[in-house]
């Protein structure tokens, strides 16, 4: 609080971090594994990836996305990262010293896997004390202005690629991967989700998952504990809504499907199923192309810029297949539109939260 009394808003952008240099990657990488060792085959790896790429630009595009929503909300936007500068808790120190006392701190992976979002969320509270009050919006599967900017990114990806291919085009949604471990449905919660087919972190090697049509009502994560990690069913969320978007141009439930990414090479097993099974499974169905959007992604990085515009399209390529992606969000005035409208949803959720209700930002 201010020396008058007066309370100060401001909006915490919270993001996974990249390093600016290959050679900081080792460091780097110790904060995405928590300090365990990393083999050095695995650093070598991800350094090779990078110099592919040139660098990550996830840093700048998440800075300009601060920029851009400060300018719309007119009051103080700060970017912090978990794994790399600006690192959370120098954020929120700075925040403080600011004399910030409410903040709308918001994660920018809309769908919520609590165990990195809760990495997030216990670094921004250490550090806030009581002097820094947040409302905390750890997912946003389905936000309508998400979907929008997704859809219209994709449109303009699926028109191109049916008329450069000359047939309809299926297209893969897909997020990033998580170990399994991390995911582990409770028993109760396992018998749930068998109502609606199969459990969302299982697939047949091969197969193609076509989830089924999740509820449309539009929802943000309050950060409960009880119950299964929320993040594949929010993932197939987010993509049910975006197809159901272009659904006018065309697109039908029979001609999108849901993969994962990016799978981790330390080890163990990761949900699927994996893009790479997708993609040959759809050769073998006799498709000639595909569209592939991330959709667990706000920018530019290299899942996206190694992953899948260079890997996947070496795979696409072997496979005698075609693959289209539609441009990342970035600066998309829709994408910044969703965030000002969260932000402000937070900031009346912390004014409510006052004994004293203060006059929240407009």
């Amino acid at each position: 609080m201010t020396a008058t009394g007066e309370r100060k808003y401001a909006v915490l952008l919270l993001a996974h971090g990249t390093p600016e240099k290959i050679e900081e990657i080792p460091e780097y990488l110790k904060n995405v594994v928590s300090g365990r060792p990393m083999p050095q085959h695995v650093v070598e790896e991800i350094q090779h990836r990078y110099a592919q790429i040139g660098k990550s630009p996830l840093t700048e595009w998440t800075l300009q996305q601060a920029e851009l929503l400060q300018s719309k909300l007119r009051l103080p936007v700060y970017v912090g990262m978990r794994n790399w500068k600006p690192y959370i808790a120098e954020t929120v120190r700075t925040m403080r010293s600011e004399g910030i006392t409410d903040a709308v701190a918001i994660c920018l992976a809309p769908q919520n896997s609590r165990t990195s979002v809760g990495l997030y969320r216990r670094a921004a509270y250490a550090e806030a004390g009581s002097a820094l009050r947040f409302h905390f919006i750890d997912g946003w599967p389905e936000h309508p202005l998400l979907a929008d900017a997704f859809a219209e990114r994709l449109r303009v990806a699926w028109r191109k690629g049916c008329e450069a291919v000359g047939e309809k085009l299926p297209v893969v949604f897909t997020a990033h991967s998580v170990p399994c471990r991390t995911i582990q449905a409770q028993p109760a919660a396992a018998s749930q989700a068998s109502d609606a087919g199969t459990a969302p972190w299982t697939s047949s090697p091969g197969s193609i998952v076509r989830p089924t049509a999740p509820e449309r009502s539009y929802a943000l994560s309050g950060g409960s504990e009880s119950g299964p990690d929320p993040y594949a069913i929010q993932a197939r969320q987010t993509a049910a809504l975006v197809a159901s978007r272009l659904s006018s141009a065309g697109l039908t439930e029979r001609d999108w499907y849901f993969a994962f990414q990016s799978q981790g090479m330390s080890g163990g097993p990761w949900i699927g199923p994996a893009v790479e099974d997708t993609l040959r499974s759809l050769r073998q169905e006799g498709h000639h192309g595909v569209v592939l959007q991330p959709i667990g992604f706000l920018c530019d990085h290299v899942e996206i810029l190694y992953d899948i515009d260079i890997a996947f399209q070496q795979l696409a390529h072997a496979l005698d297949m075609q693959l289209f992606r539609p441009e990342s969000l970035n600066d998309s005035p829709l994408l910044i539109e969703a965030l000002r409208d969260l932000a402000l949803c937070g900031f009346a959720e912390l004014q409510a939260s006052q004994l004293s209700p203060a006059s929240a930002p407009a």
